[in-house]
């Protein structure tokens, strides 16, 4: 069973920045493509960004990200650390969600549908302040 732990959440002003953390155990990074969600109460898991494989590569190559957050986000990964990150900037008081981690078998994918996703991390509060 694999594990994942978000961090790095937080309050932060509009136009600030913060990057958040995904640590994966329990498996091996390059056997998943991995993602970042986000959710707001009544509404549905957004797909944010994701990041994977091109061809029989284990390394990182492939990112998508939503028109909303394009140039202003930037996912990537370490597989040494077994970590992905979001580095999120330019934040706007709409981008004020609980963000997930997912991990995904099908390790060629860039974007996917929340009920895709094989693993979930707990979520990480990000609150942006205007």
């Amino acid at each position: 069973q694999v594990q994942l732990v978000e961090s790095g959440g937080g309050l932060v002003q509009a136009g600030g920045s913060l990057r958040l953390s995904c640590a994966a155990s329990g498996g091996t990074l390059s056997d998943y493509a991995m993602g970042w969600f986000r959710q707001t109460p009544g509404k549905e898991r957004e797909f944010v960004s994701g990041i994977s494989w091109s061809g029989g590569d284990t390394t990182y190559g492939l990112t998508y990200y939503v028109d909303s957050v394009k140039g202003r986000f930037t996912i990537s990964g370490d597989n040494a650390k077994n970590t992905v990150y979001l580095q999120m900037n330019s934040l706007k008081p709409e981008d004020t969600a609980v963000y997930y981690c997912a991990a995904n078998r099908m390790r060629h994918l860039v974007r996917w549908e929340g009920a895709l996703s094989d693993y979930w991390g707990q979520g990480t509060q990000v609150t942006v302040s205007s």
